[in-house]
């Protein structure tokens, strides 16, 4: 099925523009989406996948206001309506590949990427169910519309997605009409690693009465024991170096963490000329600019510095770091991280 881009008012208008960040979660992409949206010329929502909400009544966007009642989301749900979307709500978006009530399709969807090979096995074996193709047909239209809505609501010409899942990006890539640029996000894995044992703690907003996604509800504070941190780490950046495998260099960049907060103009300004923005426009006061962002709870901070976390240098234990070292240590060094 080939996807046409089209104005509220119909005809074909130029490709839409994309740009995905990929990354294992808690690796800096919600402030990398947040300073790339600050552009005049880009806008960001966050995760347009959408997931992992909660209570839709009590989550809040980032502008603070619960996110049903918030004009922006408003303008974009009129925006989706415009172009044939008869039912949008962002808390139930329909952009996400995995939600579809079928076990058989859940049990193919659960292995992260695998590479090219087992990629084709798995779309063999998807293709079989006529639920999913009528769900990957819906959703591809629901993604191209959402992406479409937003620069319609605000101007922007490229669109950041902050969703980081390689599976998500394998499906937004053969959506023909758009047109993506992948942003690699590499964060040392020991730091990722002390974020899933304790998201609560390392991983939200600075202020813990809106941590839980504005709800202030709080959640276990082990969440993950550091061996099964550790492999997510690992398998979540092995499934994006599968899928960059496939993909022509020009299409793709890199950057990482440590380097966005040591160097954030430079880091910046280099992401800008590769997603086609003016450098020179950007903008490190990323707050200043209103925004309407959905996921990490750090889009409800205050203030926009930009501030190296290495908080597992203090509060990982020699064990930790040893597990760390046995399951997801290699790969770490691989990347750069000693």
């Amino acid at each position: 099925m080939i996807l046409t881009p089209t104005s509220p008012a119909g005809p074909a208008t130029a490709r839409p523009r994309l740009a995905y960040l990929l990354a294992a979660s808690h690796s800096g992409s919600t402030l990398l989406a947040m300073l790339l949206g600050a552009h005049p010329q880009a806008c960001t929502a966050g995760e347009l996948k959408a997931t992992s909400l909660g209570d839709p009544d009590a989550y809040r966007c980032s502008c603070r206001a619960p996110i049903r009642q918030c004009d922006f989301w408003k303008t974009v749900t009129q925006q989706m309506q415009q172009k044939g979307i008869g039912s949008f709500d962002i808390t139930e978006a329909g952009t996400s590949i995995f939600d579809l009530d079928s076990a058989y399709v859940q049990r193919l969807l659960a292995p992260l990427h695998r590479g090219a090979a087992l990629e084709t096995v798995r779309d063999l074996a998807l293709g079989l169910s006529g639920s999913w193709r009528r769900h990957l047909g819906r959703t591809n239209r629901r993604n191209l519309a959402l992406i479409e809505s937003l620069q319609a609501a605000t101007g922007a010409s490229i669109v950041v997605d902050s969703s980081k899942v390689a599976l998500r990006l394998k499906y937004l890539l053969r959506i023909e009409p758009l047109d993506i640029k992948v942003v690699r996000c590499l964060r040392d894995g020991r730091a990722v690693s002390l974020t899933y044992v304790d998201d609560w703690a390392f991983a939200d907003s600075a202020d813990p009465a809106l941590r839980g996604g504005g709800t202030g509800l709080k959640r276990p504070s082990v969440r993950q024991n550091m061996a099964d941190a550790a492999n997510e780490w690992k398998r979540s950046n092995e499934a994006a170096d599968c899928l960059l495998e496939q993909l022509p260099r020009s299409q793709w960049t890199e950057v990482r963490y440590e380097e966005l907060c040591a160097n954030p103009r430079e880091t910046l300004g280099r992401l800008c000329t590769f997603l086609g923005l003016d450098p020179a426009r950007a903008n490190l006061e990323f707050r200043a600019r209103p925004q309407h962002v959905i996921g990490n709870g750090m889009r409800f901070d205050t203030t926009s510095e930009i501030r190296l976390d290495e908080r597992w240098k203090t509060h990982l234990s020699p064990q930790d770091l040893e597990t760390f070292d046995r399951v997801a240590g290699d790969l770490n060094r691989r990347y750069g991280y000693v």
